[in-house]
C-alpha cells in the first residue's frame, strides 16, 4: 500500500498570557483555561480538530498546547520535538517577551518551520505593525519585514483570522509532504505520563506512523503495556488510532519516560524482554524517575520531589538548576510520580533538613503523621511558579552566613615619630572613610599588604578621640610588628557576617 498524507502535528507556543489556550479553546470550542489553576497550562495537552478547507473537504490537525511559563522550557522542547510545525503566538499589545524568545529557541532547536499568530487584535491597544517591528528587532522576520515567515493577525477571543491561520498551517505542512502507512505497526512518542488512583499508570502518546490497535503490546524504553483499550483526546474509547492521533493508554508496567519513542512488540513476552533488555543495558530515556544530583556547593538542602506527571518533575528540576548559589544548593535525593506517601517521608527522615515538595499531589495520612511527629517540611503546590518561589525563599533562608572583611577607611602615613617594642607613634591623614580606635588595619606599601596591626589611640588637634573622619590629619598609636614608614597606607577593616 502506498503511503498517504499524514495530518500535521502543531505545537502552539509563546509567552504566558499571550492567548495560546484561548486560541485552542476557540478552535476546539472547549474551555480549558478556566479549569486550570492559575489560568496557565501546566503540562502538554493534545487535541484533534477538523478544519474545512476551500474545496469543502475537512482536514484533521493535531494541536499540542505547550506551557508558556518560563519554568516549562523542557516541556516546550519536548512539544516542539514531537511537532511538524509550530505556531508562535505573540500579543499585538505586548510584542515579544522573554518566553517568546525561549519558545523560539525550542522551535529552532527542533528544526521545524513555524508561523506567527499575532493575537489580541480585538484589544484597544493592539498594534500589528508595531508587533511586527518588535519581531524584527528580535530577528524574527515576517513577510513584509525582511523575511519569509508567515504571520496571521488573529483574535483568539472573537475568532477573527483563525480560519486563515488554520489554512496557512495546512498549506505549510502540505509543502513538507509528511506521509505515513496505516498498515505499519504503530510508532510514536510519549508526551506525558502520570499515575492515577483509579486507572493506575497512564501515558499520553502521539502516533507518528502506522496504526495502534487494541490487542497490541506496546514498548517504550523500560516500560511496556498491553493495549486493552485506547482513549482519544476526549477520553472516548476507540478500537484503533492512526498517525498524528493523540491517545491515552493505561496499564503500563511502570511509567514510561516522556519524550521516548514507542514501538509495537509481537506479543507479551517480546514486550517484556525488550523492556528488560533496555533496563539492563543501562540506557536512559528522556527522563528518569529516580534522579540524584550532586550539589554544586559544600552546603546543600536534600529535596524529595513528587508530582502528578513526569513533565512537571522536569519543570521543577529546571527551576532548581537556576536558583542554586555558590554557598548552598539543592541535592535531589528522590523523585517520583504520585502522591506524597509514607515512603517519601521516610526517605526525608534519613537526612536532617530534607524537604519534600509536591506539585498537584496530595499528602497521605501516613506521611502527614510522620510530618507532625518528626517536624518534616512537606509542601505541595498547584502552581509551578509558586513552588519555585518557595524554593528560592528557602534557599535564601538556609544560606549559611560567613564572615567577610569590610573596608572602613584609609589613612596615609605622613610622619614616623617613635617606636617602643611593637607600639609606634605616627602622624597621618584620613584619605577615605573613617579611622577608629581599636580598629584592625592592613599595612599597605605600594599597594601590597606587608603586615597587620591595631590602632590603640587616636588624637585630633592633640585631643584624644575615638574616630577621625575623611580629610582630617591626626596622630595615632599603632600596635604592629611591622615598622611603618611615610608613604605607607593603613586600611581600616572590620569583619561582618553576611
Amino acid at each position: 500500500m502506498a503511503s498517504i498524507p499524514r495530518p500535521p502535528v502543531v505545537a502552539v507556543m509563546g509567552h504566558i498570557d499571550h492567548g495560546k489556550s484561548t486560541l485552542l479553546d476557540y478552535i476546539r470550542t472547549a474551555n480549558t483555561a478556566a479549569g486550570e489553576e492559575g489560568g496557565i497550562t501546566q503540562r502538554i495537552s493534545a487535541y484533534e480538530v477538523l478544519h474545512k478547507v476551500a474545496d469543502g473537504s475537512e482536514k484533521k490537525i493535531t494541536f499540542l498546547d505547550t506551557p508558556g511559563h518560563e519554568a516549562f522550557s523542557k516541556i516546550r522542547m519536548r512539544g516542539a520535538s514531537v511537532a511538524d510545525v509550530a505556531v508562535l503566538v505573540v500579543s499585538a499589545e505586548d510584542g515579544v517577551k522573554p518566553q517568546t524568545l525561549d519558545a523560539l529557541k525550542a522551535i529552532k532547536s527542533a528544526g521545524i518551520p513555524f508561523l506567527v499568530a499575532i493575537n489580541k487584535i480585538d484589544k484597544p491597544n493592539a498594534n500589528v505593525l508595531k508587533t511586527k517591528q518588535s519581531l524584527a528587532e528580535h530577528e524574527i522576520y515576517v513577510e513584509g519585514y525582511g523575511g519569509d515567515i508567515t504571520s496571521v493577525p488573529i483574535s483568539a477571543k472573537t475568532g477573527e483570522g483563525v480560519p486563515d491561520l488554520l489554512d496557512m498551517i495546512l498549506l505549510t505542512t502540505d509543502v513538507l509532504g509528511h506521509t505515513g502507512l496505516v498498515t505499519n505497526s504503530a510508532e510514536g512518542i510519549v508526551i506525558e505520563a502520570h499515575t492515577d488512583k483509579k486507572t493506575g499508570t497512564n501515558a499520553t502518546l502521539i502516533v507518528k506512523d502506522g496504526t495502534l490497535k487494541c490487542g497490541d503490546f506496546i514498548v517504550c524504553g523500560k516500560a511496556w503495556a498491553p493495549v486493552r483499550y485506547i482513549e482519544d483526546f476526549r477520553g472516548k474509547k476507540i478500537p484503533s488510532a492512526t498517525f498524528s492521533s493523540p491517545v491515552r493508554l493505561t496499564g503500563w508496567s511502570e511509567l514510561p519516560d516522556v519524550g521516548d519513542i514507542f514501538t509495537i512488540a509481537k506479543n507479551k513476552n517480546e514486550a517484556m524482554e525488550k523492556a528488560t533488555a533496555y533496563k539492563e543495558s543501562g540506557s536512559h530515556g528522556a527522563n528518569t524517575q529516580a534522579v540524584i544530583t550532586t550539589p554544586t556547593s559544600e552546603a546543600h538542602i536534600p529535596v524529595v520531589i513528587k508530582a502528578d506527571a513526569q513533565g512537571a518533575i522536569d519543570a521543577i528540576l529546571h527551576e532548581i538548576a537556576k536558583i542554586n548559589n555558590d554557598r548552598i544548593s539543592y541535592k535531589i535525593v528522590h523523585t517520583g510520580v504520585g502522591d506524597i506517601r509514607e515512603t517519601d517521608a521516610k526517605i526525608a527522615m534519613a537526612k536532617e533538613g530534607t524537604i519534600i515538595v509536591g506539585f498537584s499531589v496530595t499528602i497521605d495520612k501516613q506521611a502527614d503523621a510522620l510530618r507532625e511527629r518528626h517536624g518534616l517540611e512537606i509542601k505541595s503546590f498547584g502552581i509551578i511558579y509558586e513552588l519555585a518561589d518557595y524554593l528560592k525563599e528557602l534557599l535564601i533562608a538556609r544560606t549559611p552566613k560567613k564572615m567577610v572583611e569590610e573596608h572602613c577607611g584609609t589613612l596615609k602615613v605622613l610622619k614616623f615619630f617613635s617606636k617602643m617594642k611593637d607600639k609606634q607613634v605616627i602622624g597621618g591623614r584620613v584619605e577615605m572613610g573613617i579611622i577608629e580606635v581599636d580598629a584592625p588595619v592592613k599595612i599597605m606599601r605600594r599597594d601590597n599588604e606587608i603586615g597587620r596591626g591595631h590602632i590603640r589611640e587616636l588624637q585630633s588637634q592633640k585631643i584624644k578621640t575615638s574616630a577621625v573622619n575623611e580629610g582630617t590629619e591626626c596622630g595615632l598609636m599603632l600596635d604592629a610588628k611591622i615598622e611603618v614608614a611615610p608613604g605607607d597606607k593603613l586600611e581600616s577593616c572590620r569583619m561582618i557576617e553576611k
